[in-house]
């Protein structure tokens, strides 16, 4: 993980004004203090896989508390919800869920003889490397496309990880202080909200 490119605590300062609408203050304050979390559509097992597939795809070892990614998956996937797209090719989200985790514990199987989360984290990478090309070993790869699937997958743990507070300190995102609106917005402008960047 990069330096932050803004002080540390630019956004959890910003949420303590009125720059942040109270709905969107709600929201990002409610992802900081997020509490532990039981599966509520994914069995346990399944739940525990996608945990490790999520830290395989998105590691975050400089974090002494790493931003949880398979509660919103879940959350989403227990109110029947959409991420607003699906491949043709892929069945519907809870479906492709199930069987695409299904999917990456066979091919771990089929490589190693071991489920996903007892591999180590080389042939962890070696599994989703597999999927990600389309041409991971197992039987569901024939019903769901592999590389598909990784590609919804990727899409939503990366979506969910920069919707996160701390992620968007790391990446010096600011754009939630918007209640006055934003007038500057030319090359190289900047609000007077906007922090200066570190060096």
């Amino acid at each position: 993980m990069a330096a932050s490119s803004y002080p540390a605590s630019t956004v959890r300062t910003l949420l303590e004004t009125g720059l942040v609408t109270a709905a969107t203050r709600a929201a990002l304050q409610a992802r900081l203090l997020a509490p532990a979390y039981a599966p509520q559509f994914l069995e346990p097992a399944t739940y525990d896989l996608l945990r490790a597939v999520a830290t395989c795809l998105i590691p975050q070892p400089d974090r002494a508390v790493p931003i949880e990614l398979a509660p919103g998956v879940d959350q989403r996937l227990a109110r029947g919800g959409s991420d607003g797209w699906r491949y043709d090719s892929l069945p519907p989200d809870r479906e492709a869920y199930r069987l695409g985790l299904g999917g990456i514990n066979q091919s771990a199987q089929a490589l190693f003889q071991r489920n996903f989360r007892e591999l180590e984290p080389a042939q962890q990478t070696t599994v989703l490397q597999r999927v990600q090309e389309g041409n991971a070993p197992g039987e569901i790869w024939a019903t769901v496309p592999a590389g598909r699937f990784f590609e919804e997958l990727l899409a939503e743990l990366t979506e969910l990880y920069y919707a996160h507070p701390l992620a968007q300190e790391e990446i010096g995102y600011v754009g939630m202080a918007d209640a006055p609106g934003w007038t500057r917005i030319g090359l190289n402008e900047r609000e007077e909200r906007e922090p200066e960047e570190s060096a």
